[in-house]
């Protein structure tokens, strides 16, 4: 791709706003690099990674890259034998240090980042390394004391010496004070002298080692500690020798480690590049394009990234789709070459890897070249007008593009006669169409305005015009024209009625109708977005009405368990009280066990029976009047019913007036008439229950906790929830699997992927959960 345009597009510019956001020197030089690319496996890689550095920022985290230096040209001399400075060995540990911090920052993350992850993996942390220049080198780049043990009796020894010297000195300051300039102690050639009085330079006695600007001072070192100084030389030329063999070890084993060093190096400054584009994103609100290489761009919003979020008026531009040209026409109001230079920069930065300021679901596509003839480029050097200099332009342009090509003409065919120039510029848009290319013109003439609807392949468009301000409102309306508003820009600024009315007259008819035309597509198109706005309103209307509903639906159903849970529990409770009754009967039979001779077995039969006896559950009704029972005569075989056991038998004989012996299942009881009910021997109608209680397992909630479960466990209940999910009719459900280490969630996503009936799966935004939840939308 030509590098020019990318000054004429301002892509430079976009490239210094990147470069600002890099964190490091090694992230700035790559970002200084950066160039578009024409294979779209390589931009959509760059893409997905400014995506996955866009998610750590969304979640308001920073990926620590404080501490790291270009350490390149410090490895490079260690393996060549050369002795790196401590300031150059402290660079290289905070550098393994911010390695290693980055490592485990993007390790750790919970969120789905496959290449971030990748990078990081090939980071090695050299620990032993970092220790032993941590060990050696303070964080000024001072060498400690502790870095060998000879150093340590060398720094002690300087101490000593130093404090001699000081002492010899002090008692000068004090008994020669006369003879001093001023009773201080200073250092020339690294060595501790006196001020001394030149008058007094005898008196004194030892060696000059400066003097004072006017000669009055001397700066000597008196005699009696010239030895002291020696020694503390000597000492200090012993404490080079042992940092410098200090430092040489220390070389040696950062040469060593070189292979890896480098490769550090180059990860970290990949790093620091990709999340200096996620920056630069947020900066813009921008959002990440799908990139196709059809030709075709769609994008809702669009904001030109270089003018001011107070200033800048959001466009939509659709290319590719139904027309691969679009033709802006109108008078140079402002705002033509804005949009243009906007569709052109896009593109470049896409293909950049960079996120673009627009809305959501954005697309652009893969050019292997973008075109632009804009603004005046004369030529003085080749003595060419701007017209001839365009013309030399777009020659070259039709002699490159190709259906992979994007071309941008500012002000087409203008510089010369205006219907030559119409014509000329209707014939160059037919050549660039014919083969294919997308192109973006922009022009002043009338005659271009019918152009868009002559051919197949081209739209016109307009930017709006605000007649009552007499401004531009920079807004881009596609499939309209541009008008002239000469006419009421006239009138607005004061302009009799009747001169205009005479300048109207001089317009042809045909003129007149195109802008009458014009005007009237203008006002369809307004009521048109006014439409699609009150649509809007209703639809965002419709969805808080829909969740509210889908509310107040889980408040019923969290209402209607709460009810069966009161009924199981009234349940248990009527059960046990029919128990209870039961045991009360089998006692009072028990008692009369001598009189029916039964056996044990049969007592316990007996006792089964009546404890199956199943309480009435249904709800409490007021109590029906008693019917009279019919005091019939009962006979041997008759089929009765016992009422205080509520079972049925049959009358065996009748012992007196008042009793009875009957037969019910395998026991022999003797009651009275009052406790049994003849039943009629027709089959009786079978009796439905009026209550019916089922476990809170058969209403499935719209969520399914899995916390805490063994993984073989949740994947098992995950199984059967979506079963009984997809029975109830569900749209979506919520799997709340927590963050924890991240096992269940992604068990959860792979188990999405497998289900046949599971046609998507995301994380829970903000409101539903986060990370820790997942929603399933079912099919």
């Amino acid at each position: 791709m030509n590098e020019p345009i990318h000054q004429t597009l301002e892509f430079d510019k976009v490239i210094e706003q990147l470069n600002n956001q890099a964190a490091t020197s090694i992230g700035k030089e790559l970002t200084g690099k950066l160039k578009p690319s024409t294979d779209i496996t390589d931009v959509r890689e760059m893409q997905a990674e400014t995506d996955e550095a866009s998610q750590i920022l969304r979640l308001n985290m920073a990926v620590p890259l404080g501490g790291i230096a270009d350490i390149r040209p410090s490895i490079k001399r260690s393996v060549i034998g050369g002795v790196l400075a401590a300031e150059e060995c402290l660079d290289v540990s905070t550098t393994l240090y911010a390695a290693r911090q980055v490592k485990q920052f993007l390790e750790k993350m919970e969120e789905d980042l496959p290449i971030l992850k990748e990078l990081a993996g090939r980071i090695v942390t050299l620990r032993e390394l970092e220790t032993a220049i941590n060990s050696c080198i303070d964080d000024r780049g001072n060498m400690m004391d502790s870095a060998s043990v000879k150093l340590r009796s060398i720094r002690s020894s300087i101490r000593t010496y130093e404090s001699n010297v000081r002492d010899k000195l002090d008692s000068y300051t004090k008994s020669q004070s006369k003879m001093l300039s001023d009773a201080i102690i200073t250092i020339r050639n690294d060595r501790y002298v006196l001020p001394v009085k030149q008058a007094y330079r005898g008196a004194i006695g030892g060696i000059v080692h400066d003097q004072s600007a006017s000669g009055a001072t001397l700066f000597m070192e008196p005699k009696a500690i010239i030895d002291m100084n020696n020694q503390l030389q000597e000492a200090k030329v012993k404490e080079k020798q042992e940092i410098d063999r200090i430092l040489h070890e220390l070389s040696a084993h950062i040469a060593d480690q070189e292979a890896i060093l480098y490769e550090n190096v180059t990860v970290l400054a990949q790093i620091d590049f990709i999340v200096a584009r996620a920056k630069l994103g947020r900066l813009m609100k921008a959002a990440m394009p799908a990139m196709n290489d059809n030709g075709l761009i769609d994008i809702k919003q669009a904001r030109h990234p270089l003018i001011p979020d107070d200033e800048v008026v959001p466009n939509d531009v659709v290319l590719g789709k139904d027309y691969t040209s679009i033709v802006i026409t109108g008078p140079n109001t402002g705002g033509k070459t804005v949009t243009l230079k906007m569709i052109g920069l896009f593109t470049l930065m896409a293909q950049s890897g960079l996120q673009i300021p627009a809305a959501d679901g954005c697309q652009m596509a893969i050019f292997d070249d973008v075109f632009t003839d804009i603004g005046d480029e004369q030529s003085i050097e080749q003595s060419l007008s701007t017209f001839s200099s365009h013309m030399t332009n777009i020659v070259s342009i039709l002699r490159q593009i190709n259906h992979k090509s994007l071309v941008l003409f500012d002000e087409l065919g203008a510089g010369t006669d205006p219907q030559e120039g119409a014509a000329l510029a209707m014939a160059i848009l037919d050549d660039v169409v014919s083969q294919g290319a997308r192109v973006v013109a922009t022009t002043h003439y009338p005659e271009l305005k019918a152009y868009g609807y002559n051919r197949d392949n081209v739209v016109n468009a307009s930017v709006e015009f605000d007649v009552e301000t007499l401004q531009p409102t920079y807004r881009l309306l596609i499939g309209v024209p541009g008008r002239s508003n000469a006419f009421d820009i006239t009138k607005r600024l004061g302009m009799s009625q009747s001169v205009i009315d005479q300048a109207k007259n001089q317009v042809g008819v045909n003129a007149t109708s195109v802008e009458n035309m014009i005007a009237s597509l203008e006002q369809s198109q307004r009521q048109a977005e006014a439409d699609y706005e009150q649509a809007h309103d209703i639809l965002q209307e419709s969805e808080t009405l829909r969740n509210d509903l889908q509310n107040a639906w889980q408040q019923f159903e969290d209402k209607r368990e709460a009810l069966y849970k009161k009924a199981e529990d009234k349940a248990a409770k009527a059960l046990e009280k029919a128990r209870d009754e039961a045991e009360t009967i089998v006692n009072d039979i028990r008692q009369m066990k001598t009189d029916a001779a039964l056996k044990e077995h049969e007592w316990i039969e007996a006792r089964k029976m009546l404890e199956e006896a199943q309480p009435n559950l249904s709800a409490e009704k007021p109590d029906k009047p008693k019917q009279p029972t019919t005091k019939q005569e009962l006979k041997p075989g008759d089929d009765i019913k016992l009422l205080s056991a509520n079972q049925r038998g049959s009358v065996l004989e009748k012992v007196n007036e008042n009793e009875y012996l009957i037969q019910v299942g395998i026991m022999k009881v003797k009651v009275k008439r009052d406790e049994i009910q003849l039943i009629n021997n027709k089959k009786p109608a079978t009796e439905k229950p009026l209550t019916t209680i089922k476990g809170s397992s058969y209403h499935v909630k719209t969520e399914l906790d899995l916390r805490g479960e063994r993984y073989e466990d949740a994947i098992g209940r995950l199984e059967k929830y979506i079963d009984d999910a997809l029975l109830a009719g569900y749209p979506k459900v919520f799997i709340i699997h927590g963050k924890g280490t991240g096992a269940l969630r992604k068990g959860v996503k792979a188990f999405a992927k497998k289900h046949p009936r599971i046609a998507a799966d995301r994380p829970g935004s903000a409101g539903e959960g986060g990370s820790g939840v997942t929603v399933l939308e079912l099919t």
